[in-house]
């Protein structure tokens, strides 16, 4: 009987192209992920710093189209962010101490302490707040204690404390800007149209009452309203509202000299 002759075994020297296949589609992989996770990453950044310049505009740190941070055809970030970060920035204004005075920034410190001190029964009853900001001291006079709703009259009530505001400010030469700021409810009166005149009216009743009763000079005051469009809080709520209905009293800087006319020959 013929005895069928073993072939030898072929050795199959292309079995390395499956490993290398298998290592090229993991490496490919592992790149599309990476790839992934920084566009997502791009997103969510952009969208915390869109949330942040909002929120430093919206409580006047920055002018409201300044200093824009990303391009204008980003999408705006979800309200909740942009209230979370609205609230830690106002927390650390509120912490954060004067910056030191310099050639053009006067020394706050010192007002501010004095401030504190002759409002402690205002600012414990939440009627008066007193925040640093980049370009002075805001004296945040909230609407409760000071004015009716709807109305720019100031109470009577208001009237003692808004004399030690003066009294301490006429003692210094610092310019003085006031702000009138509302909350983002629709008025009803026959007398304003709009928050607008509102919050615009509360500003120059104040400045009025500045120059009037304690001698200011007009030089050193401006006014302006903000209507709804500043706000330091939320207005989906009653309490976040009550901040927002608020007249700001900001100082500024030390008022330049006047420039006295040549005498008559």
């Amino acid at each position: 009987m013929k005895q069928r002759r073993r072939r030898s075994p072929v050795t199959n020297h292309d079995r390395w192209l499956v490993s290398y296949a298998d290592f090229i589609t993991l490496l490919f992989a592992f790149f599309v992920v990476l790839y992934s996770s920084a566009q997502v990453d791009h997103r969510r950044v952009g969208k915390l710093a869109v949330a942040i310049q909002q929120a430093f505009q919206d409580l006047g740190v920055f002018p409201t189209g300044k200093g824009r941070v990303l391009a204008h055809d980003m999408p705006p970030p979800p309200e909740e962010l942009r209230e979370e970060v609205r609230n830690t920035v106002y927390d650390l204004m509120k912490t954060t101490p004067m910056v030191p005075a310099g050639k053009d920034q006067p020394d706050l410190s010192e007002l501010q302490q004095e401030l504190e001190q002759t409002l402690a029964q205002q600012i414990e009853h939440d009627q008066v707040n007193l925040r640093p900001q980049v370009d002075g001291l805001a004296i945040s006079l909230r609407e409760l204690g000071f004015f009716d709703s709807g109305s720019a009259q100031i109470q009577p009530s208001a009237e003692a404390a808004l004399d030690k505001i003066a009294t301490l400010l006429a003692r210094r030469n610092y310019r003085v800007r006031i702000e009138g700021h509302t909350d983002n409810r629709p008025i009803r009166s026959s007398q304003f149209h709009s928050n607008w005149e509102l919050s615009t009216a509360r500003a120059t009743e104040i400045v009025r009452l500045f120059i009037v009763s304690y001698g200011f000079a007009p030089d050193r005051l401006c006014a302006g309203g903000y209507a709804e469009y500043h706000p330091v809080a939320s207005n989906d709520t009653a309490e976040g509202q009550a901040q927002n209905r608020r007249v700001d009293i900001v100082v500024l800087g030390r008022a330049s000299p006047k420039v006295m006319p040549p005498p008559a020959p």
